[in-house]
């Protein structure tokens, strides 16, 4: 079982859960949605493992940093990372550039990666920021930003709460917060996702490496998001130490936007690794899944314990 298996068929079942709510409420999807799904699945996935590079590798990020990706590790480049996010009802914009997956079958998590040219982003506004206003800017830019999510006949999203407060390092220049965050009407005692981000500042813009994994797997998790964000390295010249005030655009906008909810619905989205509901919501999204599974074994090789093929 390969690492396409253990992170992307969560992922899948938060496509699938608009034919699960169906038969709870004894209605049946339809085949054609079903195989229009399949192929929809199918063709980004593929486009994924076409497009991929494994590490160890140095990936360049535009003009203003190189990603020294470490070995266990491979990068999705846009455009097939933002097939894929599109696919799972995802916003994306030309400041995404990919996704970076595991090659570990016990690893169940997903790392986006985008660089806004926003100009030199003032830091000061760190110092004051209420993280109790911020949360509640976030839930209400979430509720809006769930209209393209149901329009794509997925589930929206709540955001329950911080598994993280915004904490901001001022000699580093790097930023993290953390969300939890579950599918919309899901049952309390179901798992729920983080949406781990880390923000690293330059001189002209910042990246973002926003890391969706389980809630209970977060602590495991916190290392590689501060691995991948550590493995980022600015190019001469680009850091943010390297401001010219007399010369540089500052942006528009302060580091608390980088939390705020409107900019993070628009720019960013918050996603989530839906729980499996096959207990719950029977066997159609059994039939659904067991369909999808197998084009895993077909496209990305179904041999025991490996990893992603050549």
């Amino acid at each position: 079982m390969n690492f396409y298996r253990m992170v992307l068929l969560p992922l899948l079942i938060a496509l699938l859960l608009p034919f699960a709510y169906a038969e709870e409420s004894n209605q049946t999807a339809s085949d054609p949605n079903i195989e229009a799904l399949q192929r929809e699945f199918d063709a980004a996935t593929q486009a994924m493992k076409q497009a991929r590079r494994k590490g160890p590798i140095d990936i360049p990020l535009l003009n203003q940093a190189v990603l020294h990706l470490p070995t266990g590790y491979a990068f999705v480049p846009t455009p097939a990372a933002s097939q894929f996010m599109t696919v799972m009802g995802n916003q994306v914009d030309e400041d995404f550039l990919g996704l970076i997956l595991p090659e570990s079958e016990e690893a169940e998590w997903l790392a986006t990666l985008r660089y806004e040219k926003s100009g030199y982003i003032r830091d000061d506004d760190a110092k004051s920021w209420n993280v109790d206003d911020m949360l509640k800017s976030i839930k209400d830019s979430t509720e809006e930003s769930n209209e393209t999510r149901t329009s794509r006949g997925l589930p929206g999203l709540d955001i329950v709460g911080w598994a993280e407060p915004p904490n901001y390092d001022d000699t580093s220049h790097r930023l993290v917060w953390a969300l939890t965050v579950s599918d919309q009407g899901a049952p309390a005692d179901q798992p729920k996702s983080v949406n781990y981000n880390t923000y690293a500042l330059g001189r002209e813009g910042f990246f973002s490496l926003n890391l969706v994994t389980a809630s209970n797997e977060l602590e495991k998790r916190k290392p590689i998001a501060e691995k991948l964000l550590a493995s980022l390295e600015f190019e001469p010249g680009k850091h943010y130490e390297d401001f010219n005030a007399d010369t540089d655009h500052t942006a528009e906008y302060g580091l608390a936007a980088l939390v705020g909810g409107a900019f993070i619905a628009k720019k960013f989205g918050l996603f989530a690794l839906a729980s499996l509901f096959i207990a719950k919501f029977g066997k159609i999204i059994i039939v659904a899944a067991a369909a999808l599974f197998g084009i895993f074994g077909k496209r990305f090789g179904g041999k025991k314990g490996g990893g992603m093929d050549a």
